[in-house]
């Protein structure tokens, strides 16, 4: 892992990683006569803590400063003109897709295509008037970036596709657009970033024999979690009631549901790849060429970890 410098320049780097101790390199905001300005400020080996509890309004203001500065850094930053880009998912991204438009209109970046990973990130880049493409098996993506659920703090495994979809909403596409980019990077806020994992991991099924597929899941995880079979309409029990979630493709969502904490990500997706009846999970591990990074925001600032370059930069440039 390797702490990166916002100077595209730096980036650009073809060198594979390496198993250096990671770093993370901040940029923090401080509130003065109810305006906020960011401080460049670096901070080696070390964490982030948890935040715990409601922001404060002044709090909130700086988190939303934060959220929308990653915004600019993942566009400023990791696109350049010419390139095709897979365009994420979820809040963060959203903003991503309108300033990357912005940024077009304004001739900053040229002959940028987008490749959404959703129906909903299609519409976003269609207002926001970047020219688009459709996911193929051939597609060539020379970066993507994306919302994700929680990210494995060191191996940057994320978990994507816990939140109930809209409309055709798709893993299968919003995994198969991440996995075609040669740079990847996510966007989270800082508790979705950790070292011990907790919540759930979406898994896509075959509707047909689902509860032997679902019965040999909970097998692997006897005693650490229950499978619950997603309902297209509120909550409907374990067996998701009359009305199940059927996805695009046809298939069922079953969640498992931790109740204690997660194993390594790597391990849980590699052995539900190995379970008949299982199509795909919300597991993010096979990043191409391990080429990934993450951008996480909290009340104070932004902080970047990646393992993009084997280089370790003195700071993160505003």
């Amino acid at each position: 892992m390797a702490l990166i410098s916002t100077s595209p320049s730096s980036l650009s780097s073809s060198s594979s990683s390496s198993a250096a101790i990671p770093h993370r390199s901040f940029i923090t905001f401080k509130s003065n006569n109810n305006k906020v300005r960011m401080n460049k400020t670096m901070i080696r080996g070390s964490s982030s803590s948890d935040s715990s509890g409601a922001l404060s309004n002044g709090s909130s203001v700086l988190f939303r400063a934060a959220k929308h500065t990653v915004t600019f850094l993942i566009v400023d930053t990791y696109i350049t003109s010419g390139m095709v880009v897979g365009l994420g998912s979820g809040q963060a991204s959203a903003m991503a897709i309108e300033y990357m438009g912005r940024q077009l209109r304004a001739g900053a970046l040229k002959d940028v295509i987008g490749i959404p990973t959703s129906v909903a990130s299609a519409n976003e880049a269609a207002v926001a008037g970047i020219p688009l493409d459709q996911y193929r098996d051939t597609s060539q993506i020379d970066f993507a970036f994306d919302d994700a659920d929680i990210i494995e703090e060191g191996t940057l495994v994320a978990v994507i596709g816990r939140q109930q979809p809209k409309g055709d909403e798709s893993i299968i596409q919003e995994k198969s657009v991440l996995n075609a980019a040669d740079k990847l990077v996510f966007m989270v806020s800082e508790n979705q970033y950790k070292g011990v994992l907790d919540g759930s991991v979406p898994v896509l099924v075959q509707p047909v024999n689902w509860m032997e597929t679902a019965e040999e899941i909970d097998d692997l995880f006897i005693g650490d979690a229950e499978i619950w079979r997603r309902a297209s309409i509120g909550l409907a029990g374990p067996l998701g009631g009359d009305f199940p979630l059927v996805t695009k493709e046809g298939h069922h969502v079953l969640d498992i549901i931790f109740t204690s904490p997660i194993p390594s990500l790597a391990k849980v997706a590699e052995s539900l790849d190995k379970i008949d009846g299982v199509v795909d999970h919300g597991v993010v591990s096979k990043f191409p060429n391990y080429r990934c990074a993450v951008v996480i925001a909290s009340e104070s600032g932004l902080s970047t970890v990646d393992n993009l370059s084997a280089n370790t930069a003195e700071g993160l440039q505003s």
